[in-house]
């Protein structure tokens, strides 16, 4: 259903204002007094990555009034696929600094606020209480927690979206007025059992279709236009070329905005990085700080060398990650075979053995249920195959 603009209407429209936002202007439903409304709007997009740059740039073209970009992350190579905020020129920049030239380039007529910081429990409420609504771009479950927790908190809408591979989803979360992103996800899945965008891929365009889906939702609620989101999960399948409508209810149950809910302003916002089952933030992510056994690059490497070890390496990753790069001699056992119990049939239990991934993170699960299903002498890689490129073989290729 339709809602009232959630944005009180600026001053009077500028010459220059009129003539750049003319075709907004001839929109009844917007006119003068919706562009109004937009340049008086404070938008937060947290992520200046593949759904926060379309997101960013169609926000600043529409006159949104202050733009809150938050990413604590540099531009590397392998961001450009998608990443369209960002050039070549840009590589090795900090994210904010990039997305805040291009917006001046698109827009230099609205503001662009730069939070070169990551999101954590001890800063978000305070960083987005400045603002009417957040655009949600992040790809890991416990900052989009995170995101979803302060919203409920502060009474502003999340308007979220995920992509990966080929599909893409998009819904508006707003305690008070319908769900919020827990009612429909009560629990994060698994670590390590849904690979991220980094380990399974996506197709950089899909970005833009969900990126300007979330960037129509702020629109509308900032205008009160139409129809938004609120209590409707959009599904995009590219390849089927379809988008389809699911309903979703507030959940009574929820542990942030239902009635018994545990997560309040007295009590804080909650510990995201445990509640997901991953390390604490700035741990390695590897073992180290969770007490499984691990082994660091080099000596890996000085292991490989010596034929009196007969070490097992085994490369849980994807075949199209394998195909960017591998660590030479590694046996391919995807992680889901590990999950399936198939995994444990192709693994000789009387020899040591050692398993990597990417980056440390579900070579970390597979270990857990090698190690319990009795394995005597397992291990992962500390820092998965990039840290084997970073410490061993610099001039292998990274993704």
């Amino acid at each position: 259903m339709s809602r009232p603009a959630l944005v009180e209407p600026g001053p009077p429209l500028t010459r220059e204002q009129v003539a750049r936002y003319a075709r907004h202007l001839l929109i009844p439903d917007v006119g003068e007094l919706g562009q109004r409304r937009l340049s008086a709007a404070r938008v937060l997009v947290v992520g200046a990555g593949g759904l926060g740059s379309p997101a960013l740039l169609y926000l600043a073209a529409a006159g949104v009034g202050t733009i809150g970009v938050c990413d604590p992350d540099v531009v590397d190579a392998s961001n450009l696929q998608r990443q369209v905020v960002h050039g070549s020129s840009d590589v090795g920049r900090a994210k904010v600094d990039s997305a805040a030239d291009t917006l001046a380039e698109v827009n230099p007529l609205v503001r662009v606020v730069k939070h070169q910081v990551r999101l954590e429990a001890s800063n978000a409420l305070d960083l987005l209480a400045g603002y009417d609504l957040v655009v949600d771009g992040t790809d890991n479950f416990a900052t989009r927690y995170l995101v979803n927790d302060a919203c409920v908190l502060l009474g502003i809408p999340n308007v979220w979206g995920s992509v990966f591979r080929f599909d893409g989803q998009v819904s508006v979360f707003w305690a008070g007025h319908g769900p919020c992103y827990r009612c429909l996800f009560p629990e994060p899945p698994p670590p390590g059992s849904v690979p991220s965008c980094a380990e399974g891929g996506v197709l950089g365009v899909l970005c833009a279709a969900v990126g300007a889906a979330q960037a129509t939702e702020a629109i509308k609620l900032v205008t009160g236009v139409g129809e938004t989101l609120v209590g409707r999960l959009l599904v995009h399948d590219a390849l089927r070329a379809t988008w389809r409508e699911l309903g979703v209810l507030p959940d009574p149950t929820c542990a942030v905005c239902g009635p018994a809910a545990t997560i309040t302003r007295e009590s804080g916002l909650a510990d995201y990085e445990g509640f997901c089952g991953l390390p604490p933030a700035g741990g390695s992510g590897t073992g180290a700080d969770d007490g499984l056994p691990v082994v660091r690059a080099p000596e890996l490497a000085s292991w490989l060398a010596d034929p009196g070890r007969d070490v097992l390496l085994v490369d849980v990753r994807e075949p199209g990650e394998r195909a960017i790069v591998s660590i030479p001699g590694a046996l391919a056992i995807g992680r889901g075979e590990f999950d399936s119990g198939a995994a444990l049939a192709r693994i000789p239990f009387d020899r040591p053995v050692v398993l990597y991934c990417k980056g440390g993170g579900r070579s970390a699960g597979a270990l857990r249920l090698l190690l319990d299903a009795g394995h005597p002498d397992a291990r992962h890689l500390e820092g998965g195959v990039l840290g084997w490129v970073e410490q061993v073989d610099p001039g292998l290729p990274t993704y």
